[in-house]
């Protein structure tokens, strides 16, 4: 079925001011970093290092926050030989007060909230790790007590403490000086967003939980400072954060690369007409341009291509390792969404009204005036 129409009466793209979808094949202005100041939660290791020694190169000024001292030391020593000027904290509000008051521009420029954690040793049955031992039988006595509580430090790292940076975000990026500005929040989900990862249940949960953060904010974002907010949804990648336990099934088997990620989340950084998007990193796939017919048709949503298996090359092939989701979120709503983004679209035209009958009544009838 093809995708609803821009047109649509229930579509409410426009009156939330998404961009278009994002075209990965088309070239970037990376210049566009260059000083802007970029705050990076568990920017120490992992994606966020990736992302601060890339963003580095192109000026970008870096605050790096993350709770392992001695990794980030040592990354913002590695940094400091660089144009960029980096600092440390790892309380979020000191961060973010430490990023506005050392920024060259005043102003906190983007925020990404990368920070997260696996949990280890995460098996069935093993309620220590955060799981609900399901295999307990109805009629066992309690005459032991109920069960201890499950362990939730995965939750409170990858969503409540996410939360917690966008909430900051949300206030320090409308401090920017100047209408004109760049103000972007990225939040960094994963796979785990969209498909169930079995032995890993709350990180899962904390993952769909990101993306749920995501697709509210996407929606509202505009009404405060015109803020941009993407997401990123890398699959497996081989970092410090993948335990070995989750490597082993994938043996033999397609994996993220590190630099698709790092490439995606710069497009999204450097692009700054991206507005609501997010963009899944998964394993390089050779793809083909096929004409949209028959059974072997994709569709014209998808962009008129398949996948294609095996080795060789074809014609018009090419390889694609970064996808976007929840494309279409806001092409059909139902009619609370619409309702309520058309009052807050109400509100602001008041607001701006309001603000003019203000100004002309104390202009001209108690004399005021702005100086």
């Amino acid at each position: 079925m093809a995708a609803p129409s821009r047109d649509d009466p229930w579509s409410v793209v426009d009156m939330i001011n998404l961009s278009p979808p994002v075209d990965c094949t088309k070239p970037y202005d990376t210049s566009t970093l260059a000083r802007k100041t970029i705050l990076i939660t568990g920017g120490a290791s992992g994606f966020g290092a990736a992302f601060a020694r890339h963003w580095a190169q192109y000026g970008a000024h870096l605050i790096i926050g993350d709770v392992n001292d001695r990794v980030r030391e040592e990354l913002v020593a590695e940094l400091r030989g660089s144009p960029s000027a980096t600092q440390d904290q790892t309380d979020q509000v000191a961060l973010f007060r430490t990023a506005a008051a050392s920024s060259p521009t005043g102003s906190i420029d983007a925020v990404v909230a990368g920070a997260g954690i696996v949990e280890r040793g995460n098996q069935p049955n093993a309620s220590s790790a955060g799981v609900f031992d399901l295999s307990v039988s109805l009629d066992t006595d309690d005459a032991a007590g109920p069960p201890p509580p499950p362990a939730l430090k995965v939750l409170a790292v990858n969503f409540t403490g996410v939360t917690y940076t966008t909430h900051l975000a949300l206030f320090y990026l409308t401090l920017s000086p100047g209408s004109a500005r760049d103000r972007h929040l990225l939040l960094i989900s994963s796979i785990a967003c969209l498909s169930p990862l079995p032995g890993q249940t709350e990180y899962t949960v904390s993952k769909h939980g990101v993306m749920g953060l995501f697709r509210a904010l996407r929606g509202t974002a505009w009404t405060t400072g015109a803020i941009r907010v993407n997401v990123l949804t890398p699959y497996f990648v081989d970092t410090t954060l993948l335990p070995k336990a989750a490597l082993a099934p994938l043996a033999g088997g397609a994996k993220a690369e590190l630099e698709d990620v790092v490439d995606a989340a710069m497009r999204l950084m450097a692009d700054e007409g991206i507005r609501g998007r997010a963009l899944l990193v998964g394993p390089r796939m050779r793809v083909v341009g096929v004409p949209c017919n028959g059974d072997d048709a994709v569709g014209e949503a998808d962009g008129g291509f398949k996948f294609v298996e095996g080795e060789g090359g074809r014609e018009g092939e090419r390889r694609q390792a970064v996808w976007e989701v929840y494309g279409h979120d806001y092409e059909r709503v139902e009619v609370f969404v619409w309702r309520y983004l058309s009052m807050l679209n109400l509100m602001r035209g008041l607001r701006g009204w309001l603000g003019l009958v203000r100004d002309l009544w104390g202009i001209y009838v108690t004399g005021w005036r702005r100086i």
